[in-house]
């Protein structure tokens, strides 16, 4: 062998070293990044149905209280309705005497159900605000606080124009048991767990989600 041949021989690449398929596989999966974990605190949030604060229960059973009173209310006053009309006639004849008898009859109608319609009307915003913070939906505790000044204002009303006599005591007291009611779920409303239960808006935990054999538990 000449010294030419020997140099080349020196100087060839050597053939790659074979590499068996298990190999390849373990190297193909050292070389994909691991999954993040889903338990720890760097675990990615997951939604979850916690339940409300004590306050929140108390004062949510103070506005359903509030509104059981006020539908009492209206339905005690549609049952004396009819013996209510004369009185309220003659507390219009007071104002003006120079009338017809029809005009006084038609004007205590009206006035009736200018009464009437606004405490239907508040127990239908107050269910609607009730479900609102239900969802925590922000700033419905004004809402809450301008229909509770607003109802405070039609039962007085109702207390002058509708609301006397025998049978409009109890109409008058059931009313202001109503208007309290509401004020007291409104007070308690904005202590500091329910400011906190409602800013939080969703209740959220670190995690993988329960299975749903655990939730139904």
């Amino acid at each position: 062998m000449t010294i030419s041949e020997t140099s080349r021989d020196e100087t060839a690449p050597e053939a790659p070293a074979r590499v068996s398929p298990a190999e390849a596989h373990l190297e193909r999966r050292a070389a994909v990044p691991e999954r993040p974990s889903l338990a720890g605190k760097d675990a990615a949030p997951v939604l979850v149905k916690a339940p409300p604060p004590v306050v929140v229960r108390i004062a949510q059973l103070l506005w359903v209280t509030s509104l059981l009173a006020g539908a009492a209310g209206v339905v005690y006053l549609m049952v004396i309705r009819q013996a209510q009309l004369p009185e309220i006639a003659d507390l219009v004849r007071g104002v003006d005497g120079s009338r017809a008898d029809e005009t006084y009859t038609s004007a205590a109608d009206i006035v009736f159900w200018s009464v009437f319609t606004p405490l239907v009307a508040m127990i239908m915003l107050q269910i609607v605000l009730l479900v609102s913070f239900a969802n925590r939906r922000p700033k419905v505790r004004w809402w809450q606080f301008g229909s509770v000044l607003f109802l405070a204002g039609v039962v007085l009303i109702a207390g002058e124009l509708v609301a006397f006599g025998d049978r409009g005591l109890p109409l008058e007291r059931i009313l202001q048991a109503q208007v309290v009611l509401a004020a007291l779920g409104l007070l308690v409303s904005v202590l500091p767990p329910a400011l906190r239960w409602s800013a939080r808006r969703h209740d959220i935990r670190r995690g993988p989600e329960a299975p749903v054999g655990d939730a139904q538990l």
